[in-house]
């Protein structure tokens, strides 16, 4: 194998372990249980990813119900309160349709505490489908 080669595999092998978000923008909310029955699965707790990194979709992605069990690559990106975000990325199982209008995704109270302080209303994201 020549020098170059080994380069271009090396870059390779770094680029599929530094998987970073890279896709839309939006706003994303929390909400607090209880979280059945929902749109997707009515009452069939079982849908739920045992995680609890879940969300219900809004507008911008429901797409008539397509949405269901889709996910989401989700990372804080900023908020009115600086400081509130964390570095960690998530991923959420879409499994309701969202009743507040302007968020793109409102994600289960665990869902949000794993990518900014729960204290907050709400914080922009980076959003992508897995």
């Amino acid at each position: 194998m020549s020098e170059r080669q080994s380069v271009l595999a090396l870059l390779f092998i770094l680029s599929e372990l530094l998987h970073v978000c890279s896709g839309d923008v939006g706003t994303a909310g929390q909400y607090p249980p209880p979280y059945l029955p929902t749109a997707c699965y009515g009452n069939d707790m079982s849908k739920f990813p045992s995680s609890s990194l879940f969300a219900s979709a809004g507008d911008g992605i429901w797409d008539n119900g397509a949405a269901c069990g889709r996910q989401y690559f989700v990372k804080c990106l900023s908020a009115q309160t600086p400081g509130t975000c964390k570095a960690d990325q998530i991923i959420v199982k879409v499994v309701d349709r969202a009743s507040r209008n302007g968020e793109i995704l409102v994600l289960s109270t665990i869902a949000f505490g794993a990518i900014a302080n729960p204290s907050a209303a709400w914080v922009k994201i980076e959003y992508a489908e897995a």
